[in-house]
């Protein structure tokens, strides 16, 4: 790829996984919203434990998933022959970690750079929407009547 195709292809993708991230958080709101409107009516600890398990498991899958598109790419473009080391490597990307045992030729370093991007902005979010989710689950438990805790 030149490096224009870099540049349009990894923002496509780019734009793509913070689709997909901001789409499951948005989900995420609405089922917070619907089960802690529930959590004002006993049985509190075990509820609160169930939305933030809840939470947690779709931010994991949303991440999981926009993995998978990055690997996709990957493996389509021909970057990268097998799906076993796409994964592998979209993974160690995505995470900022690059162990640096896979390389991509010049021709895609700057599209695969943008994996790395993704996971930054995909981490952040994912964070700012827990730590807003715990916030509310502790105001929920503050207001709360003392007979409930």
């Amino acid at each position: 790829m030149t490096l224009i195709q870099q540049l349009l292809m990894g923002s496509l993708y780019l734009g793509i996984c913070l689709v997909v991230e901001a789409g499951l958080l948005v989900f995420c709101i609405h089922i917070l919203r619907e089960r802690l409107g529930i959590l004002q009516r006993g049985q509190r600890f075990l509820q609160i434990c169930v939305v933030l398990a809840v939470a947690i498991g779709l931010i994991v899958f949303a991440h999981t998933l926009q993995v998978w598109i990055w690997a996709t790419a990957l493996v389509f473009s021909g970057a990268i022959g097998d799906w076993n080391t796409a994964i592998y490597f979209s993974l160690a990307t995505y995470t900022t970690l690059g162990y640096g045992d896979i390389v991509l030729g010049e021709e895609m370093r700057i599209f695969a750079a943008f994996g790395a991007v993704t996971g930054l902005f995909a981490f952040g979010m994912s964070t700012a929407f827990l730590v807003a989710a715990l916030r509310e689950v502790f105001l929920l438990e503050e207001t709360a009547p003392v007979k409930e805790r």
